[in-house]
């Protein structure tokens, strides 16, 4: 389980590596842009929400618990990308499959 800590440490989400990960590619690029945006994401308890209001000015760290970077998902990084850019800004959904994974197509 990784963390998200937006400015204070106080300010901070658990989060899998997993997602973290992806969330970090996402939130590099729209910031390397100037752009900053909205992140709503649940407590770890499952109760609750919090929104962060994402901008270049804030430091902001992503602490990853395991030592191998995970497998990006191209599809799903397309996915929240589309949502940091709308008008909710960015909410984790689940994972879709990743077509770079998929089994052969079998002949017919």
């Amino acid at each position: 389980m990784g963390r998200f800590i937006y400015g204070a440490a106080a300010d901070s989400v658990d989060i899998d590596d997993r997602t973290l990960a992806h969330l970090r590619i996402v939130v590099m690029n729209k910031l390397r842009r100037g752009e900053p945006f909205m992140y709503d994401t649940k407590l770890g308890d499952g109760i609750g929400r919090r929104s962060f209001w994402l901008h270049p000015s804030i430091p902001l760290q992503f602490h990853f618990s395991g030592g191998r970077a995970p497998r990006i998902n191209r599809a799903w990084l397309d996915e929240l990308m589309k949502a940091a850019s709308g008008p909710n800004g960015l909410t984790v959904m689940p994972e879709p499959p990743d077509p770079a994974q998929a089994p052969p197509a079998e002949n017919a």
